[in-house]
């Protein structure tokens, strides 16, 4: 835990990183916890409650863990985690860690190719979903040979997940691991290509913990209750809010939600008086579309955001409505929360990150690995040996050495370090596209686009948006024989959206003749941006 201090210099002075050899997650999260101490709220769509304590997380991870075990999954396979916020979820994953598993968290709204994509890349054994995950696994499964268990909430032609909890018995020796032993493999937006997996070891939440209490103004006190919109298939859900929350002993409110709906955000807020929140940039904004007057039981302790710079205007608002600064934070899926800010300790600075976390060490580098003076742009690099710094790319030993340069991961983002330590972020070395809060890489749209029969070449880049900061913009080359018109460019958004997600299908589609290109034959996406 951060220490408090009179000055954020004290602070990261005294700051030492507390990582043990031997760690678990699940031990961590559950069995470490006090069994009566309420864990999670859960609210289905129906709004209809259930609370668990982490004595019932306990039970219920070793419940699962002795069934896995009994299907035949041992220390290192992968398991597939395809559920929204739910109870489920979490205990899949504590389950899993305990058994020395790595889990694989997958977005609910991932199409079919996205799926079989990371499914086969992980070589996963096992997965756990719902009756909707299940209808688009049935659809692959003939090309996941490493596949053999489906655990289904409910069955309906799968294992039943709940039927096996409640055959299995409720105590589990837990696997001995070591804080540097593998734990999750989180997919990365496919910038060039197809996604990579950041594989990450158990010590990955106590990389994340000084990240999670400095923006939330020395995470936890009492009363402490957290809650997010963010999907815990994300590192941002599961390893921002529901992992350190429970480090913590700090309950979680979790909604399955199908859409995010401002009003209903505020009304969850209000009803369990919600004192920290970790809120994408693109649900504050929409947010702050139903006006500026602070409502009724909502008093926030903090409120953490990250994935795009706020602006004064947004901080403005923030202040006049919850009460608090909403403290800004920088990371990404392979080493994350490095920087950030800190009301109470330094000065907010609209437009900044923040300052670097206490225990993480950032530079700014030029393209020969060369430290920068203050104000010039170069890349945000963080040095090697940080706890919450990923193992490797899973399968991708290129891609692994490729992020590194020398003693630093370059995070492929650019900016500056201004005097006063405060970084500002500058924009993107890659072509990322940043919209409702996710990092979307173009190439896995591109991939996907030139499986529809009419096209023949395909490029994604992000236009601006005014509430989703950017969308997603399709320039397609038509296949001979094909005329352009309305109607096709809605056939290519709809085979899209269905077989990626939803947040990822182009909301824009210009049919060109000729795509710009480099004389090696890779898109120049930089010319596209520029159309607009």
């Amino acid at each position: 835990m951060l220490p408090h201090g009179a000055n954020y210099q004290e602070v990261a002075r005294r700051f030492r990183w507390q990582v043990p050899r031997h760690y678990n997650i699940g031990v961590d999260v559950a069995d470490r916890q006090r069994a009566d101490g309420l864990a999670l709220i859960y609210l289905d769509e129906q709004h209809r409650e259930q609370r668990f304590s982490f004595g019932d997380i306990r039970h219920l991870s070793n419940r699962f863990a002795n069934v896995l075990r009994a299907h035949g999954l041992s220390r290192g396979d992968r398991i597939g985690i395809l559920l929204p916020q739910t109870p489920e979820t979490a205990v899949a994953h504590v389950a899993a860690w305990k058994t020395g598993l790595i889990s694989v968290p997958l977005f609910t709204l991932f199409g079919e190719d996205a799926l079989e994509f990371r499914l086969a890349n992980s070589g996963a054994r096992a997965i756990v979903t719902d009756e909707t995950g299940l209808a688009k696994l049935q659809a692959i499964r003939s090309r996941l040979p490493d596949l053999r268990s489906i655990f289904a909430v409910p069955g309906g032609g799968a294992i039943d997940f709940h039927a096996e909890l409640g055959r299995a018995k409720d105590e589990f020796n837990a696997i001995d691991t070591v804080a540097d032993d593998p734990a999750i493999i989180i997919y990365t937006s496919g910038t060039t290509g197809n996604p990579k997996g950041a594989l990450h070891a158990h010590r990955v939440l106590l990389g994340h913990l000084p990240g999670v209490e400095m923006p939330h103004q020395f995470f936890p006190a009492p009363g402490d209750l957290f809650w997010t919109p963010a999907d815990w298939a994300w590192i941002g859900g599961l390893f921002d809010v529901l992992m350190p929350a429970w480090h913590h002993g700090v309950p979680v409110l979790a909604y399955r939600a199908r859409k995010f709906d401002p009003d209903e955000a505020f009304q969850l807020m209000a009803r369990y008086r919600v004192r920290n929140a970790f809120m994408p940039p693109t649900a504050l904004k929409l947010m702050r579309q139903l006006g500026e007057t602070r409502r009724p039981g909502i008093e926030p302790r903090s409120i953490g955001s990250g994935g795009e710079t706020l602006g004064g205007e947004l901080l403005d608002w923030g202040r006049a409505v919850f009460g608090v600064t909403i403290n800004e934070f920088y990371g990404q899926t392979e080493c994350n929360l490095v920087v950030g800010n800190n009301a109470p300790l330094f000065a907010v600075r609209a437009g900044s990150m923040g300052r670097a976390i206490p225990g993480h060490e950032l530079a700014i580098l030029d393209d020969d690995g060369r430290p920068l003076s203050a104000g010039e742009n170069g890349n945000i690099a963080v040095r090697r040996g940080d706890p919450v710094m990923f193992l490797e790319y899973w399968r991708n030993p290129a891609a692994t050495r490729e992020k590194f340069a020398g003693d630093y991961l370059i995070t492929g983002d650019v900016g500056r370090q201004d005097e006063d330590g405060y970084f500002w972020f500058q924009g993107r070395t890659d072509d990322v596209i940043t919209s409702a809060g996710y990092r979307i890489g173009p190439g896995e749209i591109e991939d996907c686009l030139m499986k529809h029969p009419a096209v023949a070449l395909a490029a994604a880049v992000g236009v601006p948006d005014p509430v989703r900061t950017e969308v997603v913009k399709a320039f397609v080359v038509l296949k001979p024989g094909r005329e352009r018109g309305e109607a096709l460019a809605r056939e290519i958004q709809g085979f899209v959206k269905t077989r990626l997600a939803a947040h990822e299908y182009p909301r824009l589609v210009e049919f060109v003749d000729a795509l710009p290109m480099t004389t090696t034959g890779k898109i120049i996406r930089r010319e596209l941006r520029q159309r607009r």
